[in-house]
């Protein structure tokens, strides 16, 4: 009982200087960016709402920024327009803390439980270190959707397809309606053959657009004729805070990238998802699938900002997570090194001290310093086989499939069933 309540009292102590430790990094690391794509949003709908102008109209005064999102993401903001501006900065903050708790819950907790560790002393610590992601934090401080998308991506893969629900494919359907680049996740589905999910997806991202497009057929001709085509509304490709394949390129030559450089290297770079996407869900390792396929979508769209890497968290728990299933040793302490030096690159703000010249050896890898992350993390995140209940293995191989055994789980489990047996 003492040692019970001892333990107790150490763990909400080091809850307490864990949290002021974040606290003062914060104050001293985090950019204050007073919600600037919030601010875009709000404006553009309240010239929408109430000054009759189209949304896509709108730019943000003294900026070329407008919005830039599809109309039925203009139509889930809709409410914002009837906020004040207060309330409006504590919705997107409580969206945006909410929908982390729950992700980072769903992975954390199976580590907690293997690992013998207490439950909610392992939620609160991962909490503390993600509000200390340089990722996590800009999309607080902008404003962003990032996390919303994120988490109905993973309401789809960690929960719904596991367990065989047939509404498998609705939160990727949402979050592809929203903003367009988690229609890699479609992809996804089809690559690795589950047909009905993708076709869910397909059809709620079609349906709900469609919905759009009757509400605000002028706002929506718009966008899919002109505003979609309109990179100059998005920012400069070369900018330090563009962290995907396109960045690398353009900061190489910012007056002439290469596109041809450019599709050949998301062409590799996608033959390599789609393998190891393969081979995840043969093994029956569904959170592994969603960490890949977030990794990819930050190296191939034309623009990943420095917020949008919160899609890599996934990835960088699922590292703790094989390192504490790994046996005692080497391959332990590489898993968890890994996890670190990737974890503290990404709050680090080390790009950012390529900002003004990105010239160079120095340059050309400081400046992309994330998207090095990005390949690592796509190239080599571990992918398992579990062990069923009756003892047999699911191959990672990719024949059988053997969806059988994780359908025996509970509700949402399918990614947690036995023990894990290997690696690759």
């Amino acid at each position: 009982m003492a040692q019970g309540a001892n333990r107790t009292t150490t763990q909400v102590v080091g809850v307490v200087v864990l949290a002021a430790a974040v606290t003062g990094f914060l104050a001293i690391a985090a950019v204050r960016h007073g919600f600037f794509d919030l601010k875009v949003y709000y404006g553009a709908l309240t010239w929408w709402v109430h000054d009759g102008g189209e949304i896509y109209d709108y730019l943000k005064p003294g900026t070329q920024y407008g919005f830039t999102y599809p109309p039925f993401a203009a139509l889930v903001m809709l409410p914002m327009a009837y906020l004040p501006w207060t309330a409006a900065i504590v919705v997107s903050v409580l969206a945006s803390v909410v929908t982390t708790a729950v992700l980072i819950w769903w992975l954390v907790d199976p580590i907690a439980r293997r690992a013998g560790w207490t439950r909610w002393f392992a939620l609160v610590v991962a909490l503390c270190l993600a509000a200390a992601f340089e990722p996590m934090r800009e999309t607080v401080n902008f404003g962003q959707v990032n996390t919303l998308l994120l988490f109905l991506v993973a309401v789809d893969l960690l929960r719904l397809l596991p367990a065989g629900n047939r509404w498998a494919g609705v939160g990727i359907g949402l979050a592809t309606a929203i903003k367009l680049t988690p229609g890699v996740f479609i992809v996804y589905l089809l690559v690795t053959g589950r047909w009905r999910a993708a076709l869910t997806a397909s059809g709620t991202a079609a349906g709900v657009s469609l919905l759009a497009a009757a509400l605000f057929p002028d706002a929506s001709r718009e966008f899919w004729t002109e505003a979609l085509w309109n990179t100059g509304r998005v920012g400069e490709l070369a900018f330090v805070s563009n962290q995907s394949l396109r960045g690398v390129v353009a900061r190489l030559d910012p007056e002439h990238p290469s596109t041809l450089l450019w599709l050949l290297l998301v062409l590799g770079t996608l033959a390599l998802w789609a393998w190891r996407s393969r081979a995840a869900v043969a093994a029956g390792d569904e959170a592994t699938g969603l960490a890949l396929t977030g990794a990819v979508m930050c190296l191939v769209s034309p623009v990943t900002w420095v917020h949008h890497l919160v899609w890599l968290l996934p990835a960088l728990i699922l590292l703790v997570d094989n390192a504490m299933a790994a046996p005692a040793g080497r391959r332990r302490q590489v898993l968890l090194f890994a996890a670190t030096i990737g974890y503290a690159l990404l709050i680090s703000r080390t790009v950012w001290l390529w900002e003004k010249d990105f010239t160079g050896v120095d340059g050309f890898l400081g400046s992309n310093a994330y998207v090095w992350v990005s390949l690592a993390l796509l190239a080599f995140l571990p992918i398992r086989r579990w062990l069923t209940p009756n003892g047999s293995a699911v191959e990672a191989s990719g024949v059988p499939q053997l969806d059988q055994p994780d359908r025996r789980a509970p509700t949402g489990q399918r990614h947690l069933v036995g023990r894990p047996l290997t690696v690759r």
